[in-house]
């Protein structure tokens, strides 16, 4: 079921809304790496999901699978469960693990979506699964998502950048370092929604 939705996401995101995918190459080939993303529509993680031929796992809200039906879609989908707004230990061991057995992981730093369209605070679970994991994070940007029936424009173009991977070294977690390299993500992606 994976495949198929991803094939057909992926040409129909390039047909009608003629999106363009930079740096794919810079998504490693094997082994476990995280897609980290600006979020500013729900379009997102599918975009991001079809950008490439890997399978990607992504971390959604656990209200997505309050309903049997949703709950074994969004599973076909390799989505999992997290309670935001706190440490859902569950959902952040279970990231590790995908890490840890050559999974791709999907995750927005900011943890909710933009309303703005502007890159909001970063939170600091990505950085401590990355830290714990020593996996590295490829950041991602992502734009016109946002803009499909706003500004009077009905099919704006999807453009998703990825940059180079940013090496993490596993160690220690703590706040300062979680900061640091939060940080070092979020300059990352604005200097990939910056290039035109």
């Amino acid at each position: 079921m994976y495949n198929v939705v991803r094939v057909f996401l992926h040409y129909f995101f390039k047909i009608i809304f003629r999106c363009k995918i930079i740096g794919a190459d810079n998504i490693p080939s094997h082994g476990g790496a995280i897609i980290a993303a600006n979020h500013v529509s729900l379009f997102d993680p599918p975009v991001v999901g079809t950008a490439f031929p890997r399978p990607i796992h992504f971390m959604a809200k656990e209200e997505l699978f309050a309903k049997p039906i949703l709950k074994w879609i969004f599973t076909k989908l390799k989505a999992f469960p997290v309670r935001r707004a706190t440490a859902d230990r569950t959902a952040i061991r279970h990231a590790i693990n995908l890490l840890n057995n050559g999974e791709l992981l999907g995750l927005f730093p900011e943890g909710t979506r933009s309303k703005t369209g502007k890159l909001g605070k970063p939170e600091t679970g990505l950085a401590m699964i990355a830290l714990k994991s020593g996996a590295p994070v490829v950041p991602a940007a992502i734009i016109g998502t946002n803009k499909v029936w706003k500004e009077g424009l009905l099919l704006p173009r999807f453009i998703v950048k990825f940059g180079n991977p940013i090496n993490v070294e596993q160690g220690k977690s703590d706040k300062e370092a979680m900061e640091n390299l939060s940080n070092r993500i979020m300059q990352e992606i604005s200097h990939l929604l910056e290039e035109r």
